[in-house]
């Protein structure tokens, strides 16, 4: 039954079809932003004064005056009301890596025995979640339950099917945030205040820098069925055994191939819903690996990001099961192809229109260039570990430096233009200003087709942390991950580092050095100190590996050592000085990441034992058992002699499969043993490391063992769906 149940799913996942995709009869601008109360909306609802002290502190950074909570509650519920929502619901971002929400109905009494539809201020601005509930890494104890979701009015309040979404914070009762939104806000402010003073060397009318955020984000479609055939796909997020299909990604011919007609609906859905809550996707594409495809928006101010990838991801699983798919958003659903990130493209900008790290037209304007590529290397390089730690997982670790993927190391890619002119300022006995080139034409000899525009840098798919000519790519963060861990890591950082460049420069300037030389001096100190961080290479050979390890740079890979960056005493020094974190919120969040890592881990190996034991064995011995009574019944039919050479094939087989199961039963039993041991480890830190250290290659010997009983076993015996099956949508 179980081989049937097989090719049965497998056959209706070859028998589907595109779901017709119901397109608005409206241009896209015009149903953009559809259900978010955006300024359009506010203009329309909220009385004129209530407005404009909303655009001052969405626009300016003004404090929220509480006073006029009621007015914007009110047109809030007007708006959501015609457009028929019954709920509301504070919306944000818990240590779980998703989101969180409680619905409440717009109803009280009315005190006559009846209904009134109602939402205030109050509820609008402030709730109470359970912060005993959601991972607090000790901060809340189970009786300790009090904790509280606050507004954040600078991300639109947006609609999902009956429901009023409001993105908030979330915080302990004693104040320390739960959440990712809360630091990220800070460390926003941090480094925006920071460049802020800086750009003040360069122009007079810069009042405010943002910071900008374009994701990319990468997933795999699976058929729904053949996804509900894998237990370890269900359970996990990704397939714990399975050989590699004869066919993969290795004829290049799925990367910016043809969109199959199943899946260019699907992203017609999802695009059409994205684009009314005013998430604005622009891009798509098939990835490298089968069944690997990207997303990806126009970027914008950096906690709409955030907020904006969130409401995606959770998108992305609905609008996939109306088209008869899942969505995987696992690093590495997949051995032996490429893993999912999303890569993050940052950058600063002034309100004066410049952007920050782009190259200008004049050498004043370079000066400024080169100050902040170097302070954001200066960044990198100081924190290189803790960036690691920000973007490290028990799932991207699957992922890191292998097929295309960045290596566990992190360095930066900054291209031959900017590499040589940041040597020749180290190098220059004086401080003189320079001009750069920019993009240049290239000559095609094809009369039809126009001159080219180079860039004034290449691009390098191994580099973590690469300058991409206006911008720095981030492309270690993993495709499940919320990107306010890596960008909160990286604001901190940054703002750390233009806050020391600006004091050191001040104190030369107060010294009586002319402010350009105060800069350049600086400047140059600062390239030969984060030299050790530029790396223009090939990041997956060996050799980089011991060279970056002669650097100073941090080369571990286990998951849990990573973490400890977070509380080396110069991020915990750097956290605390720019008001991102405390020493208390670090040491919950690292408490949170290897409770997490452990029972990720931990279900994970419950799986594989469960398959290993409940339907690898059972099959492989089913068919050895008909391989046994297949070498008996030539006995009965052959001479000994021609049964013993005609059953040989057989009989090794039979053997083979014995000895596999009989280790696969001895694998499954001592990687129960490990966890035990490791369960009863009372530190979380030491368990992690534990589970890392012992757990995981049992599981690895495990799979060896089960994807060669795979290539053995017959196919029509075989209970799971196979590669060649899950990788290929028809």
């Amino acid at each position: 039954m179980a081989n049937n149940l097989r090719f049965q799913v497998v056959e209706e996942a070859f028998k589907k079809r595109a779901v017709e995709v119901q397109v608005p009869a409206e241009r896209p601008s015009e149903y953009f932003g559809k259900y978010v109360f955006n300024k359009e909306k506010m203009y329309r609802y909220l009385p004129k004064t209530v407005y404009d002290k909303m655009i001052d502190v969405m626009d300016n950074g003004a404090s929220l005056d509480r006073s006029i909570a009621d007015a914007v509650a009110d047109g809030m519920k007007k708006w959501a009301m015609e457009m028929g929502v019954t709920h509301y619901t504070h919306w944000f971002q818990p240590l779980t890596e998703g989101t969180a929400e409680k619905h409440d109905a717009f109803v009280e009494h009315d005190g006559k025995g009846g209904m009134i539809e109602k939402f205030s201020g109050k509820l609008l601005v402030q709730q109470e979640p359970d912060a005993s509930s959601f991972p607090n890494g000790g901060i809340r104890n189970t009786f300790e339950a009090r904790g509280y979701s606050a507004w954040d009015p600078t991300s639109p309040v947006f609609i999902i099917d009956d429901t009023l979404c409001i993105p908030t914070i979330f915080i302990a009762y004693t104040g320390e945030a739960l959440d990712y939104k809360a630091p990220l806000l800070r460390s926003l402010h941090a480094v925006g205040k920071a460049a802020k003073d800086v750009c003040q060397y360069f122009y007079n009318d810069v009042t405010k820098v943002q910071v900008n955020l374009g994701w990319e984000q990468e997933y795999f479609l699976v058929d729904e069925g053949l996804y509900s055939a894998r237990p370890d796909l269900l359970m996990t997020g990704r397939t714990l055994m399975g050989h590699e299909s004869a066919k993969n990604q290795q004829m290049d011919d799925h990367y910016f191939g043809t969109i199959p007609d199943r899946v260019q609906a699907f992203m017609k859905d999802l695009e059409i819903q994205a684009l009314e809550l005013a998430i604005p996707v622009k891009t798509r594409h098939n990835e490298v690996a089968p069944n690997q495809f990207e997303l990806a928006p126009i970027y914008e101010e950096c906690n709409l990001a955030v907020d904006h990838n969130m409401l995606l991801m959770s998108l992305m699983k609905k609008v996939a099961r109306n088209h008869g798919f899942r969505v995987l958003l696992h690093e590495k659903p997949f051995d032996g192809i490429n893993g999912s990130g999303k890569h993050n493209n940052w950058s600063l900008s002034a309100d004066n229109g410049v952007l920050l790290h782009a190259p200008g037209k004049t050498p004043e304007e370079n000066l400024r260039f080169v100050t902040f590529i170097v302070e954001t290397l200066m960044a990198v390089y100081r924190h290189n570990g803790l960036l690691k730690a920000s973007i490290m997982s028990a799932t991207n670790a699957h992922r890191l430096g292998g097929n295309e993927a960045p290596p566990a190391i992190i360095s930066s890619f900054l291209g031959t233009q900017l590499t040589e002119l940041l040597d020749h300022i180290e190098q220059s006995d004086k401080n003189e200003l320079f001009n750069l080139k920019g993009k240049q034409g290239m000559e095609i000899d094809i009369p039809q087709i126009p001159d080219l525009i180079v860039d004034n840098t290449d691009r390098n798919r191994t580099s973590p942390f690469a300058f991409t000519g206006n911008r720095f790519e981030f492309r270690a963060p993993g495709s499940s991950v919320n990107c306010a861990s890596a960008m909160i890591a990286l604001n901190a950082s940054m703002a750390e580092a233009l806050n020391s460049f600006k004091e050191r420069v001040d104190k030369k300037i107060q010294a009586g050095e002319n402010q350009v030389s105060a800069l350049l001096e600086v400047l140059k100190d600062d390239i030969k100190t984060c030299k050790p961080i530029r790396f223009d290479g090939n990041g997956y050979s060996d050799e980089w590996v011991k060279e970056a390890e002669r650097r100073g740079l941090d080369i571990e890979r286990s998951c849990p050592v990573v973490f400890e960056h977070y509380l080396d005493e110069s991020s915990v020094r750097m956290f605390e000085s720019t008001k991102v974190m405390n020493r208390k919120e670090l040491l919950a969040r690292n408490e949170v990441k290897w409770e997490m890592y452990v029972k990720t881990v931990q279900i994970e190996a419950r799986v594989l034992g469960d398959l290993a034991m409940n339907h690898i064995i059972p099959v492989s011995t089913h068919y050895q058992s008909q391989l046994i009574k297949n070498v008996q019944g030539m006995k009965d039919v052959f001479s000994t002699d021609k049964a013993d050479r005609l059953s040989n094939r057989n009989m090794k087989l039979i053997e083979e499969i014995a000895e596999r199961t009989e280790k696969i039963e001895q694998l499954v039993e001592e990687l129960t043993d490990a966890r035990r041991i490791a369960n009863r480890i009372e530190s979380i830190h030491e368990r992690a490391i534990a589970y890392h250290d012992t757990v995981c290659p049992k599981m690895e010997a495990i799979r060896s063992e089960i994807d060669k009983l795979e290539m053995i076993v017959e196919d029509g015996l075989w209970t799971l769906p196979k590669y060649r099956e899950l990788l290929f949508i028809r």
